[in-house]
């Protein structure tokens, strides 16, 4: 399982068809709702996004940071996407996080440049666990994703044969797909295919 407290399973009366694929060593689910959001700033405006967001967004290529139930990964060098995962399940508890963190991190940077873009609607996740989930994922996914070259905490933006997604190593044997929910039907039929 993963080792982050942020994504979980999407419950069956939520979300249809939770469980995508389920075989001896791999196990790909949707992930519950989250909200999200895409934030661009300098550095400046980063430590003042993280701080009010609880998880500091990380400067390094390719890091992650998870504190909780929130994360921060790094997309380029002044764009980050943040997720964070209410307390409660459901379309309504996301709604309220994402109105709560919005006016949290306009506060926090008051008249500092940045752009903070509620994408929650928009993404959807996939989780692929399992001793078989490197090699599924490098049907589609042209990246060295060995524990060497891709270690636990590492997330990129990168392609899905012809879907962008962003890629996070959440443990050993554990990934999450961070996919525009239109093209999830598309890379969920490639992983069941794979």
């Amino acid at each position: 399982m993963s080792e982050t407290a942020l994504y979980r399973p999407a419950l069956a009366d939520n979300q249809a068809n939770a469980e995508v694929l389920a075989r001896p060593g791999i196990k790909v689910t949707r992930a519950g709702p989250l909200a999200r959001f895409v934030f661009r700033g300098d550095a400046a405006a980063a430590g003042k996004a993280g701080g009010a967001f609880g998880a500091a967004l990380p400067v390094a290529p390719l890091a992650a940071n998870a504190v909780g139930a929130r994360a921060a990964l790094w997309q380029g060098p002044d764009e980050w996407l943040l997720l964070a995962r209410p307390e409660a399940d459901g379309e309504q508890a996301v709604d309220m996080l994402a109105r709560q963190l919005a006016g949290e991190v306009a506060a926090a940077l008051g008249d500092t440049p940045h752009s903070l873009v509620d994408v929650s609607e928009r993404n959807v996740a996939l989780l692929v666990e399992g001793a078989g989930a490197a090699d599924l994922l490098n049907a589609h996914v042209f990246l060295d994703l060995s524990p060497e070259a891709f270690p636990v905490g590492t997330a990129t933006r990168t392609l899905f044969t012809k879907a962008e997604i962003t890629l996070w190593r959440l443990g050993d044997e554990a990934f999450a797909i961070e996919v525009w929910r239109s093209f999830a039907p598309y890379v969920e039929g490639l992983l069941i295919e794979g």
